[in-house]
């Protein structure tokens, strides 16, 4: 068989970087399994996406938000920007929206990342850090996670002078596994200042509830200006589909994101929905409540089952089927479930489940013990 060798004219034209990158492999969409397979009452399970959808209060806010849908939507953001940083007691120039959290982590390497720096992150984390560093031509040093999670210790090892960003995914996706306060606030104290620590909190509401010890790092920003934290409202605020998140950091950091920033990154609509997801705490309360009692359940799945699992503070529980991850959830597929095979994060034998409402997890449950009795 002929193999091909010589690059295109187009593949000339492609940065180095991106040149051995491959697309981000999403959540399987539920219209696309039902047109291949002509199934309907099919379960997602697969993006971590909040089951209980978004409140009352966000869909009214996005309501009296369409008439103005022919204008341009703020640029710099100001009334959310002004809601989140009274929220997290930081100044209005601390706040960098994003089009969701990733949007961020992007800006971070265009604006500080050259293809001579290293970036540094753990084994089985989040997919978004080897493409936003290879994406700019920069190395990626791959930390060895210890018992699923960060090695903070063996990470601050692994910086040199080359490294210009630490991630630290906190919770991990898509371990779910934690950081505690102490030895975060230890890690960030010893990172050197060339050296900017990007902690990942998408699922820090989750955690609160979770993980005892859990503390977000953002209470470590006015004794560490090269420290970013990150948030978004697609997981425990359930308004994935806006795509909006934010970084909070030093008025120095924001200021270089917002250079590299596209204009209107976040829209009117998504700015909206956040603002009023911010003070429905009930909402949050009950999507918490839900959450833990999904966990719950798949803990007594896996019992019952022989399974294990890692201990999760998310919204989600990553399963060792003890077989190809990729193989059951082509299984799972037929029945009308979808969830997250994670081979492509160095978990061959797991797979990932978002926990969703009572019915729907009893729904992946039964199929799971149906394919695994095969």
């Amino acid at each position: 068989m002929h193999t091909r060798t010589r690059k295109t004219a187009i593949e000339t034209l492609a940065l180095p970087g991106v040149l051995g990158l491959h697309a981000y492999e999403p959540g399987k969409p539920v219209d696309e399994l039902e047109r291949e397979l002509g199934l309907r009452n099919i379960v997602k399970l697969a993006s971590n996406e909040n089951p209980l959808g978004p409140s009352q209060m966000v869909v009214d806010a996005i309501s009296a938000a369409l008439p103005e849908l022919s204008r341009y939507p703020d640029g710099n953001g100001f009334a959310l920007k002004q809601v989140l940083a009274d929220r997290h007691g930081v100044g209005l120039a601390q706040v960098t929206l994003g089009n969701g959290s990733n949007d961020i982590l992007e800006l971070l390497t265009r604006a500080f990342v050259s293809p001579d720096n290293e970036v540094v992150f753990s084994q089985h984390a989040f997919a978004v850090y080897p493409i936003v560093t290879q994406a700019v031509g920069a190395r990626a040093v791959v930390v060895a996670a210890r018992e699923w999670g960060n090695d903070l210790d063996a990470m601050l090892a692994a910086i040199t002078d080359k490294t210009r960003v630490v991630f630290v995914a906190n919770p991990n996706n898509p371990t779910g596994t934690c950081v505690g306060r102490e030895s975060l606030k230890h890690f960030i104290k010893r990172v050197p200042e060339h050296v900017l620590v990007v902690v990942d909190e998408a699922y820090f509401e989750y955690a609160q509830v979770l993980f005892p010890g859990y503390e977000s790092a953002e209470h470590y920003l006015s004794d560490s200006p090269n420290l970013i934290v990150t948030r978004t409202f697609s997981k425990a605020y359930g308004l994935a589909a806006l795509r909006v998140g934010y970084s909070l950091s030093s008025v120095e950091i924001a200021d270089f994101l917002n250079r590299v920033r596209q204009p209107f990154n976040v829209n009117s609509l998504a700015m909206a929905g956040a603002i009023a997801a911010v003070s429905d705490e009930q909402h949050l309360t009950n999507t918490l409540a839900m959450n833990k009692q999904g966990i719950e359940q798949y803990h007594q799945a896996c019992i019952e089952l022989g399974l294990e699992w890692i201990p999760t503070a998310a919204n989600f529980i990553s399963i060792n089927v003890k077989q190809s991850g990729r193989d059951v959830f082509d299984s799972l597929l037929q029945l009308g479930v979808i969830v997250r095979p994670v081979d492509n994060y160095g978990m061959p034998d797991f797979v990932r489940i978002t926990i969703g409402s009572e019915e729907e997890n009893q729904r992946c449950i039964q199929a799971l013990t149906e394919v695994l009795q095969q």
